[in-house]
């Protein structure tokens, strides 16, 4: 374990996924180290069988167009955006040619808004770590969940674990916005989604091929006592069970919209996807993280904030020096109020749909 993947727990606990909002919490990592952390051991129960799907999981499959780019322009120089959604079908097969063409006819690429971690404690260091990263998934105390949620909520959640979880006991022992998660993607999967893997390969490959470079968007947190703040997380409660229930309430009534917007993006039904509801259960995880002690001492809070301000700075010197790049974000990033079209809109510059 090197580097920055020595500041795991840090990045899992108390970072955005993305500066501006799209998965915006933990267990999601920040863009420059992305360990998996919720999974690995499980316990011995024996779990779903994954490749049954929901009977009611009406997904498209099979070679889908995707949306329109969103094209930004200054003069002759134009900034194409592609939008993504997440979840999106696991069967699909992204006709990605479009998106390849424009990448390779770029001058750059924008990286999305991230946060990373600097945690430069060397291989060894880093390896005797472990035990307090492990530590600090799990409940302080060693509390089993049904100990540290209500009553109410625990009947849910084992409602909802024996649907699409099964039998494991290994994420009894996880803090509840953990717990959540890993239900969040067990259902996922039972439902014919899946949370990445279709646009960033497409993306990554296209822009290696044409040699096009990237601009990241990064802003970086350095922490200088790493074990200091595992300790210090491992030994914290965190008001987290407004994310449990959340998340809990985005799985039993928003998976069929989940679908449908799944399915909108696929075959590029922009108007479909204004019009459906975008529920964000991680608001509350969010949060719940950065509003802790730590956190506040740490500067997170206003990490996503600068993160958002150094990608539009960023699409202000593509704009200025380049005649053509691209940059990709979350559909609910770009539209809406106080939304990313929005403000380059405020900045100016022309926009046209796709």
């Amino acid at each position: 374990m090197r580097g920055r993947q020595a500041g795991i727990i840090v990045l899992l606990a108390l970072c955005s996924a993305t500066a501006t909002g799209a998965r915006a919490v933990p267990p999601a990592a920040a863009a420059t180290a992305r360990p998996a952390i919720v999974g690995g051991e499980e316990g011995s129960g024996a779990a779903p069988d994954r490749g049954i799907v929901d009977l009611d999981a009406m997904v498209v499959s099979g070679a889908q167009p995707g949306p329109g780019m969103w094209k930004v322009r200054k003069g002759d120089h134009v900034l194409h955006i592609l939008g993504t959604v997440s979840p999106l079908p696991k069967r699909m097969d992204w006709s990605s040619a479009d998106v390849e063409a424009v990448i390779a006819g770029s001058q750059v690429v924008i990286g999305a808004p991230s946060i990373a971690v600097d945690a430069d404690v060397g291989f060894f260091r880093g390896m005797a770590l472990v035990p307090a990263m492990l530590r600090a998934r799990n409940n302080p105390g060693k509390r089993p969940l049904r100990e540290v949620v209500s009553p109410e909520l625990y009947a849910r959640w084992e409602v909802l674990k024996a649907r699409y979880m099964g039998r494991d006991r290994g994420v009894e022992k996880r803090r509840p916005l953990l717990a959540a998660q890993a239900l969040y993607e067990a259902a996922l999967d039972r439902s014919g989604l899946r949370m990445g893997g279709v646009v960033g390969p497409v993306v990554r490959r296209a822009r290696k091929a044409g040699d096009v470079p990237l601009v990241e968007t990064t802003v970086r947190l350095t922490v200088e006592d790493p074990k200091a703040v595992l300790r210090e997380f491992a030994e914290s409660d965190l008001a987290d069970r407004e994310c449990f229930a959340g998340t809990m309430d985005r799985i039993e009534t928003d998976l069929h919209n989940m679908r449908a917007r799944a399915n909108a993006w696929a075959v590029g039904d922009i108007d479909g996807l204004r019009a459906l509801p975008y529920e964000n259960h991680y608001a509350s995880c969010q949060e719940a993280l950065t509003g802790s002690a730590l956190a506040r001492r740490l500067g997170i809070a206003d990490l996503p904030r600068r993160a958002g301000e150094a990608w539009l700075e960023n699409v202000d010197a593509a704009l200025a020096e380049h005649p053509s790049s691209f940059a990709m974000l979350p559909m609910h990033q770009l539209l809406g109020a106080d939304g990313m079209l929005e403000k380059l809109a405020a900045r100016g510059y022309a926009i046209e749909a796709p």
